[in-house]
């Protein structure tokens, strides 16, 4: 059953009709009016009933798509996705871009065991008792530690190797086992460092770190990684790119 969402448009704002229709359409979906997985009207339904031509309703439904909120199947129509995502981009792992900036990456590989956490759990959208695969890892750049990366993952028929995580990648090695994210969430910011932090990425006490936390998803809106990484500021900066509305 298609929800008819209620809109209103101010013709008289000098807010764009589409950007007015997208916020709307954008608040039912993050307030929970529209669930995941809801089919969501169509084009020209929604072109008719609020009396807008279909290039603004299709402007309008393009940005929610491009922003992952939307999704478009073939012999589905659109639904609202699974996940709600502040952006869709390219997903590639720190030992990727080492690499592509001509740098040679190392890794020492800290923990990796199988562990029951909560938090990390509802964040992989499991069971509170799930075991997990557990990953901590030391970056660096050359001989120099760079980030300390700090991993859960499902369980998986084929777990990962200490070996291989020291050799490769870990986004490398979940696409040879099939799992492919390409979705992420990622929240940055910053803080102190723990003495554990202090003496891995051989800082100064007072020294912040840059830190980020990533949630990954597939095709299907599964989650496939849960992420809390921290790296030395002085050594690393997030560069990203933003374009007007």
């Amino acid at each position: 059953m298609i929800a008819h969402l209620a809109v209103e448009i101010d013709r008289t704002s000098p807010v764009p009709l589409y950007h007015q229709l997208a916020q709307q359409m954008t608040a039912a979906i993050e307030d929970g009016t529209l669930k995941p997985g809801d089919p969501f009207e169509n084009e020209l339904s929604l072109a008719e009933r609020l009396n807008l031509s279909r290039p603004t309703v299709r402007r309008a439904i393009a940005e929610l798509v491009e922003r992952g909120l939307l999704v478009r199947r073939r012999g589905i129509g659109t639904t609202v996705a699974n996940q709600v995502v502040h952006r869709r981009d390219e997903l590639t792992s720190l030992h990727e871009d080492l690499q592509r900036s001509g740098r040679k990456p190392a890794t020492q590989v800290l923990r990796l065991e199988s562990i029951v956490d909560e938090r990390a759990a509802h964040a992989l959208q499991l069971p509170e008792d799930s075991e997990l695969i557990f990953l901590e890892r030391l970056r660096l750049a050359g001989d120099q530690p760079l980030a300390i990366l700090t991993n859960w993952l499902p369980p998986m028929e084929e777990p990962f190797t200490a070996e291989e995580l020291a050799a490769d990648s870990m986004y490398a090695l979940l696409r040879r086992r099939g799992i492919r994210p390409v979705v992420g969430h990622q929240v940055i910011g910053a803080r102190p460092a723990t003495a554990h932090e202090r003496r891995l990425l051989e800082v100064p006490k007072g020294q912040p770190l840059l830190t980020m936390t990533r949630h990954a998803y597939d095709a299907d809106g599964t989650p496939v990684e849960f992420g809390d990484h921290c790296y030395r500021a002085d050594l690393y900066a997030f560069d990203i790119t933003v374009h007007e509305r």
